[in-house]
């Protein structure tokens, strides 16, 4: 698939505003850790948070080998930017695709503008990846679910308007994922942030744990209209939500790349640009392989993933190798950059410590490795 001209044009405008407004502030803004008002505001401007919207609820969706590209640039700038529209797409796409017709009129045009900011909630504290021994429940009351639980490491959790809820609304169903649903989630009595969660990186958009204590909302706020079907729709939700982690893994090691680079042609040692150290531009040369490689896996689960087939396994490939090689490029420009590498005077810091959130974020890469060896020997059976 060929990026179109208005598709061009986006990739371009996102990229100018982190080079004009985002990166010569970006380092004092993360050491400070505050959130990005401004910055975000412009994203809701550029329709950053409706590009997996399509009409009539809002100006039209990219394809997600443009998405891979925007989300490359917002995380090339700061990598929380990227963070800021991920678990915003997946909530948009899990409406889009399996919402009813209400709840598709009542979200996705103010989604698509930002008024509605968005975000999914699925981890619990003791369960990380196994989404199926989940204790927060839905009850049924009336014609209300009432919600009690607790959901931790929940990006985006202040500040968003919307959150896809993954919960238990039959706690005795067996196998358990047959008890699963999504309750499409708004803040009220009952609902209660418990903490902000400190973080090595990820800085500016909050990660949270957030507590509901006998949340009352309407039925009709079941995702769809079936009970039990919710870990089946998050599961396909997370393929576009692996591939933009992915994708923020290919902007950070962007960012790395380029400034080492740049240091090493400034940078002078024994008469001559260190470049030309063969220990250094081998580092550089690997680096940049790495990222060619990791970007070309990316972009296929993209356009597989636009070819409507089943593409689980490519997002698990796309994330497990560009979160891994992220965090190696981003060592590797500290190791070019020498001592200044390891200052907070320059940037690469930053990009090292923002790395391994991809690594452990929407599933770890040991999960990704199962995930793929699964469909792998499920794609050839003997």
């Amino acid at each position: 698939m060929t990026i179109s001209s208005e598709e061009t044009m986006m990739i371009t405008t996102v990229a100018d505003f982190i080079d004009r407004d985002v990166r010569p502030t970006v380092n004092e803004v993360e050491h400070a850790n505050e959130y990005p008002t401004q910055w975000i505001e412009q994203m809701k401007e550029m329709g950053i948070f409706g590009l997996a919207i399509p009409e009539p609820w809002g100006f039209g969706k990219v394809s997600t080998e443009a998405y891979v590209h925007i989300t490359q640039e917002l995380a090339r700038g700061w990598m929380s930017l990227a963070g800021a529209m991920g678990g915003h797409t997946v909530v948009s796409k899990l409406i889009l695709e399996f919402g009813t017709d209400e709840q598709k009129e009542k979200y996705l045009p103010r989604m698509a503008t930002g008024e509605i900011r968005a975000t999914m909630a699925l981890t619990e504290p003791g369960g990380g990846s196994d989404l199926q021994a989940m204790r927060t429940v839905a009850k049924k009351d009336g014609d209300d679910y009432v919600i009690n639980g607790t959901k931790t490491w929940i990006t985006n959790a202040r500040k968003s308007d919307l959150l896809a809820l993954l919960c238990k609304t039959d706690p005795e169903a067996e196998p358990r994922h047959r008890g699963i649903s999504i309750i499409l989630v708004e803040k009220g009595e009952g609902f209660s942030i418990s903490q902000d969660l400190p973080k090595l990186g990820y800085k500016g958009v909050e990660s949270c744990e957030i507590s509901f204590d006998g949340l009352r909302l309407p039925q009709s706020q079941l995702l769809g209209s079936t009970e039990g079907v919710g870990f089946k729709q998050m599961m396909k939700g997370l393929e576009i939500g692996r591939i933009q982690v992915a994708s923020r893994s290919l902007g950070v090691a962007q960012a790395a790349l380029d400034d080492a680079v740049k240091y090493a042609q400034e940078r002078e040692s024994m008469g001559k640009p260190i470049w030309k150290h063969q220990s250094v531009g081998n580092h550089l040369a690997t680096m940049a392989t790495k990222l060619e490689a990791a970007r070309q896996l990316v972009l296929h689960a993209a356009r597989t993933y636009d070819s409507g087939e089943r593409v689980d396994m490519e997002a698990g490939m796309a994330k497990y190798f560009a979160s891994e090689m992220a965090a190696e490029v981003a060592l590797d420009a500290i190791r070019v950059h020498g001592g200044y590498g390891y200052s907070t005077e320059y940037e690469v810091e930053r990009y090292y410590r923002d790395a391994p959130l991809m690594i452990v974020g929407e599933g770890t890469n040991e999960i990704q490795l199962g995930v793929i060896a699964k469909q792998l020997v499920s794609r050839n059976k003997i």
